[in-house]
C-alpha cells in the first residue's frame, strides 16, 4: 500500500509499504478515511526529534473505519466509524488509571530512548519516531491500532469525517492544556500559537468559562480563523508588544493562564530568535523556547503557564527566576486524549466545537511531499494539509 514516509531530514516521499496485520488480541486494523499533518510533525521533518529511520510512515491524527479486529477487542466491530487518539495507551497501568494516558507504562515498546532523554519513558505515539514506540503512522491506507478498546472512539452520527478528524489530536491536546492549566470561570487566558492546537486550546478555555481569551500569532489567515470560528480575540506579535498589550487588557495584571502551543521551533521578530536559532542549529540547545519565555513574563503573579507545544530536550536562557519569584505554576503534558475525546465528540455533535476550517488543503497520499511543503512553508494559507487515502 502507498504511504507518506520520512526519507531523511527535509525529505518526505511516497512509497509502497506492507499492509498491517493483527499482531495482538487487542489490535484492530483501521482503514484510514482522513489523516492530518500536525505542527509537531515538522519537528520530525526537520530532524529535531531523534530516532527516525528512513521509510518510517508519518502521521498521528486520523479517523477511519474498522476493517478487522483481534479476538480480545470487545467494544468495536468491523464497520465502526472511529476516531483514534494519537497516543497508544493500555488503559490498565497505574498512569492510565490516574487518567494520565500519555504517560502509559505499556504504550511504548522502546522505552530505553525516552528513559535516557527524560529520565522515564512515556507512552507511544503513532508515526512519531522510534523514541515514541516506532508505531507506523496514519498517512497510509491502513493502520494497526493497538489497545483498540482504549484508543478508538465511535464517531456520532451527524459528525462529519472532517470534523471528527481533529478529535484525534488537535482538540484533545487543546483540552489537555486548558484543563491541566486550571482554567476557571472568569479567567483571562492567553494562548501562543494559532494553529490547530492553539485554536482548540482557546475554544476549550472558552467552554470552561474563561471570560477573555486572546490568541497570539503572526499569520493573518490563522488569526482570522480564530476570530471567525473560535470567537476569541487575537494579537499579532509582529505588530504589538504582547506582554504590554495583555497587561493593558487585564487592568495591569496579565493573564491568569498562559498556554504555549508553539513548541521547539518558535519564532519571534527580535534578536532572541536569531540567538535561539543559531544555538539550535549548532545543537547547543535542542529547542527554541521563545514563546515559553514570553508567556512566563506575560503571566500575572501567581498565575499558571502551560507548555503544550512539543519540546524534545534542553533550552537556554530559561527564566526560572521569573517562575519562582512570581509564584507561577508551570506545567506541561502530551495529550491525555482518552479523558477528553468522548466530551469533545459530544460537543462536536452539538456544534459547540467546529474544526472543519482547519483542513484548508485536502489531497491524496500521492501529494504527500507537496502537502508537507505547503504546510511547512504556509503556502496558499495552509493551516493543515489533510490526506485522503
Amino acid at each position: 500500500m502507498k504511504a507518506v514516509t520520512w526519507r531523511g531530514v527535509n525529505d518526505i516521499g511516497v512509497e509502497d509499504v506492507p499492509e498491517p496485520t493483527i499482531l495482538n488480541g487487542h489490535d484492530a486494523i483501521v482503514e484510514v478515511g482522513l489523516s492530518a499533518t500536525c505542527g509537531s510533525d515538522l519537528h520530525l521533518v526537520g530532524g529535531y526529534i531523534p530516532a527516525m529511520r528512513a521509510g518510517d510512515v508519518l502521521g498521528h491524527e486520523f479517523m477511519g473505519t474498522i476493517v478487522e479486529t483481534g479476538p480480545d477487542v470487545t467494544r468495536h466491530q468491523v464497520g465502526d466509524r472511529v476516531v483514534v487518539v494519537s497516543f497508544t495507551s493500555c488503559g490498565q497501568c497505574w498512569y492510565c488509571r490516574q487518567g494520565l494516558f500519555s504517560l502509559c507504562d505499556n504504550g511504548n515498546p522502546n522505552p530505553g530512548i525516552t528513559e535516557a532523554l527524560w529520565g522515564q519513558a512515556i507512552g507511544g505515539c503513532y508515526g512519531y519516531s522510534h523514541a515514541m514506540g516506532g508505531w507506523a503512522g496514519s498517512h497510509a491506507r491502513y493502520i494497526r491500532v493497538p489497545y483498540a478498546d482504549q484508543g478508538a472512539f465511535p464517531v456520532p452520527e451527524g459528525v462529519s469525517d472532517e470534523r471528527a478528524l481533529f478529535a484525534s489530536d488537535a482538540a484533545p491536546t487543546g483540552w489537555t492544556g486548558a484543563d491541566l492549566a486550571g482554567v476557571q470561570p472568569g479567567d483571562t487566558v492567553a494562548v501562543w500559537g494559532a494553529g490547530g492546537v492553539g485554536q482548540m486550546a482557546a475554544r476549550a478555555a472558552m467552554l470552561m468559562g474563561a471570560e477573555q481569551v486572546v490568541v497570539v500569532d503572526r499569520f493573518e489567515n490563522r488569526l482570522e480563523q480564530v476570530r471567525t470560528h473560535i470567537g476569541a480575540e487575537t494579537l499579532d506579535y509582529e505588530e504589538v508588544d504582547v506582554p504590554a498589550e495583555l497587561r493593558e487588557r487585564t487592568g495591569g495584571r496579565g493573564p491568569d493562564v498562559c498556554i504555549e502551543a508553539v513548541g521547539m521551533e518558535a519564532h519571534s521578530p527580535g534578536p532572541a530568535h536569531v540567538y535561539d536559532q543559531v544555538k539550535q542549529q549548532l545543537r547547543l540547545q535542542t529547542d527554541r523556547p521563545t514563546a515559553v519565555r514570553e508567556a512566563i513574563y506575560a503571566c500575572r503573579k501567581g498565575g499558571s503557564v502551560f507548555t503544550l507545544g512539543v519540546f524534545g530536550g534542553v533550552v537556554d536562557k530559561f527564566p526560572l527566576g521569573a517562575v519562582m519569584n512570581k509564584g507561577l505554576t508551570l506545567r506541561g503534558a502530551q495529550q491525555h486524549g482518552h479523558r477528553y475525546i468522548p466530551e469533545i465528540l459530544e460537543r462536536m455533535s452539538r456544534d459547540e466545537v467546529r474544526t472543519e476550517h482547519l483542513a484548508t488543503h485536502v489531497m491524496s497520499l500521492d501529494d504527500g511531499a507537496k502537502g508537507y511543503r505547503m504546510f511547512k512553508e504556509k503556502e496558499d494559507g495552509c493551516v493543515r494539509a489533510v490526506f485522503r487515502p
